[in-house]
């Protein structure tokens, strides 16, 4: 059985003391403590991105960091990108129609953000290269792709 351990740590700006086994992926801490639910459970294992924060500042599978190793980090979920819905992306996404089923939405926007982060101009090869750990089951790829096409320009 795992150790409990209280964890601090920095979430959309704000500190937070957790307890809960050493081991529980931050995922849970963000849903089930702190009433994140934004950041969804996907697979559990680190293969479809529907789980992806931020990271001190990189973009991150929530479901694969223990809350061990989160302690003393900064966290951005999708709840922190923009206070009123209105980051670059965000707005994008309602403009291209991408969300269908929308559940992958959240980790994808926050993938999104961190290519931009890293490069505010990207080539559609790029984006397409840095978006493949994410998976969208509707196969919403040419929007998701032209939704961060058009926040890129907003953003530059």
């Amino acid at each position: 059985m795992a150790q409990k351990i209280t964890a601090t740590l920095t979430v959309n700006g704000q500190r937070h003391s957790v307890t809960a086994a050493e081991d529980t992926p931050l995922l849970w801490v963000l849903r089930e403590q702190l009433k994140l639910t934004g950041t969804k459970f996907g697979c559990g294992v680190g293969q479809c991105g529907a789980c992806t924060v931020h990271v001190n500042g990189a973009p991150l599978q929530a479901c694969l960091l223990p809350i061990k190793d989160a302690a003393g980090k900064r966290v951005t979920t999708i709840e922190g990108l923009s206070k009123d819905g209105d980051h670059p992306l965000q707005k994008a996404w309602i403009a291209e129609q991408v969300p269908q089923c929308g559940y992958c939405q959240s980790g994808q926007i926050m993938r999104a953000a961190g290519l931009l982060k890293e490069k505010p101009r990207p080539t559609r090869a790029e984006i397409v290269e840095y978006m493949s750990p994410n998976i969208c089951r509707c196969g919403t790829y040419v929007r998701i792709a032209r939704a961060i096409e058009r926040a890129a320009k907003e953003v530059a």
